[in-house]
């Protein structure tokens, strides 16, 4: 099962009362053979996610925020399981959730159980017999930016999801809040960023689209089957409905390709400079191709700004983590490096911000 090759033994600041997750199951009628056994998915950065097997062989996937989580939004398990349930029934590849648990009193927690979609999960390289050549990972590429194209697309209406709307205004509700969230996390360590912040007040596009969005679209968040397809889409998080563009900018905000600067490509997560891959221009142009007439002008138009505030915006996140990790309040090994990633990322924008067509 690839499921056990993405995992370790869990942390144990990350414990979890499996006793306590027995008891929830058993008061679900979810079925299962005891003991239950758990281990840890080594990524993600945000909440916790745990590969939950019984005697049997039976397995689902737990997603909970981490102890002493503050910031509602990010960890919100009960939106997460509300959407991944409409959706896995309109959108393919999206995993069918078991049950949710807003009852803290179990394992201290809110958290959702859902299937476990077997898979490989991409983060540096690409398995040289998954795509073997450049026309292979170019089509893994493409259905990539197709799957957050058909997402874009989903009927809000269809899915019972319009209540995630809350009106006009996304663009700004997103520069104030991803600003107030870096001043509140800084270190000293890092930028000020006063000037990016700065610029993305003064040059917010008007909301394009209100969409179903994703938040986190990256190939870390994908499960795909031996033949390069498809099979999962993860980490719903983040997800809400906002506009379009930002959510594009954000997924580029990962996308490192062959011809960036050595500083920009030690920040790589993903196989996106693998022969074959597009570039951020070519994935801006497929994705357009299916959305409508307002969002391609609005790329076209605002491209600067929806890349500017991808980058600022992971920044944040990356910040929040370090700062955590400076504080102690997670001891976890890879966020060692972050404080550095969170230089890269602003340095990056900033750089953007210094090009004479910024103006």
């Amino acid at each position: 099962m690839q499921g056990e090759t993405r995992t370790s033994k869990v942390r144990e600041e990350d414990s979890i009362d499996l006793d306590a997750l027995t008891r929830w199951m058993a008061d679900q009628e979810i079925a299962y053979v005891t003991p239950l056994a758990a281990r840890q998915f080594r990524g993600g950065a945000s909440n916790l996610t745990y590969l939950i097997s019984d005697s049997q062989a039976n397995s689902w996937v737990l997603r909970t925020p981490p102890h002493g989580a503050k910031i509602a939004s990010a960890h919100d398990m009960g939106r997460e399981a509300r959407v991944l349930t409409a959706l896995s029934a309109k959108l393919d590849h999206v995993p069918s959730v078991v049950g949710y648990c807003g009852d803290e009193s179990y394992i201290g927690r809110e958290f959702y159980l859902m299937e476990f979609i077997d898979g490989h999960i991409m983060v540096t390289d690409i398995p040289s017999e998954m795509c073997e050549t450049p026309e292979q990972t170019r089509a893994m590429c493409e259905a990539m930016v197709d799957a957050l194209a058909q997402l874009h697309n989903v009927d809000l209406v269809d899915v019972g999801l319009v209540d995630l709307d809350r009106g006009p205004g996304y663009v700004a509700r997103q520069v104030g809040g991803w600003s107030k969230r870096y001043r509140a996390a800084r270190t000293p360590d890092v930028p000020e960023a006063e000037d990016v912040m700065q610029w993305l007040d003064a040059h917010q596009p008007p909301d394009v689209a209100h969409v179903l969005i994703h938040g986190d679209w990256r190939f870390d968040n994908l499960v795909m089957s031996p033949k390069a397809e498809i099979a999962g889409i993860l980490d719903w998080e983040m997800s809400t409905v906002g506009d379009p563009c930002m959510d594009l900018g954000s997924a580029l905000a990962y996308w490192v390709q062959a011809d960036d600067s050595p500083e920009f490509r030690s920040l790589r997560m993903q196989p996106t400079d693998a022969p074959g891959m597009l570039t951020r221009s070519e994935v801006v142009e497929r994705y357009s191709q299916s959305m409508s007439v307002e969002v391609r002008d609005s790329l076209s138009a605002n491209w600067l700004f929806y890349e500017v505030f991808g980058l600022f915006r992971l920044a944040v996140i990356v910040q929040q983590i370090w700062a955590r990790y400076q504080a102690g309040t997670t001891t976890n090994p890879q966020f060692a490096g972050f404080g550095s990633a969170t230089n890269m990322l602003i340095n990056r924008a900033q750089s953007l911000l210094a090009q004479p067509s910024s103006e």
